[in-house]
């Protein structure tokens, strides 16, 4: 039977530090994926720069390569590689390995903001002619693109920043630092020297009726 509150404690007797990772750990752990995906990012802003048809190529890779990494090896591994190399590990609220399900709904934010950014480029990109694009340098190009086509990139912006400044107030505000993406998921990230105790607290409450949050 599942617990009904399916929500893990804060903390085990005992053990004084924190289960749960906070925002120090979470941002290492970006900055370290980051690093990881630096040869994937140059070689995408590579192919960008040789056309607009380029660009329309690599859109589709893009696209798939973020959920290879947000969703593939959240669900196979338990993070990205940023998260493991911290030592912390993203599990389900009731203390399951995240499942395709969770694995997604924690990506699908921001897979939505990605696509619209796509769109917008796409839009900005066809009031360029193909010339102008290859010619201008890579800050020119930039400059060309977040002017040509103002409003649909500055409200693109503000989604994004407003998506990732919510979820740092929610991770920041609650006792189990789940952030906006874990309450859509159903997740926790957890520190990984914690999980044998979670996997030892789970098997002693599965046939519990309720669990103290």
């Amino acid at each position: 039977m599942k617990m009904k509150n399916e929500l893990l404690p804060k903390s085990f007797y005992g053990m004084g530090s924190d289960v749960y990772a906070g925002f120090g750990p979470r941002l290492a752990a970006k900055i370290l994926d980051f690093i990881v995906m630096l040869p994937v990012i140059g070689l995408l802003f590579y192919v960008n720069g040789i056309s607009k048809a380029a660009y329309y190529d690599a859109v589709v890779p893009n696209l798939l390569f973020g959920i290879l990494y947000e969703v593939v090896l959240v669900k196979i591994y338990g993070g990205t590689p940023g998260k493991l190399i911290m030592g912390i590990k993203i599990i389900q609220k009731n203390g399951d390995d995240v499942d395709w399900r969770a694995a997604f709904y924690r990506y699908s934010v921001e897979f939505f903001i990605a696509i619209l950014a796509v769109y917008v480029m796409i839009l900005t990109l066809n009031l360029i002619d193909d010339s102008t694009y290859i010619s201008a340098g890579f800050m020119k190009r930039n400059q060309l693109i977040a002017s040509i086509n103002p409003i649909p990139n500055q409200v693109q912006t503000w989604i994004s920043g407003l998506w990732y400044i919510s979820g740092l107030i929610v991770l920041v505000s609650n006792a189990r630092k789940r952030s906006t993406h874990d309450f859509i998921a159903g997740t926790v990230v957890v520190k990984s020297l914690f999980l044998p105790k979670i996997r030892e607290f789970v098997n002693a409450n599965s046939t519990t009726d309720t669990v103290e949050s």
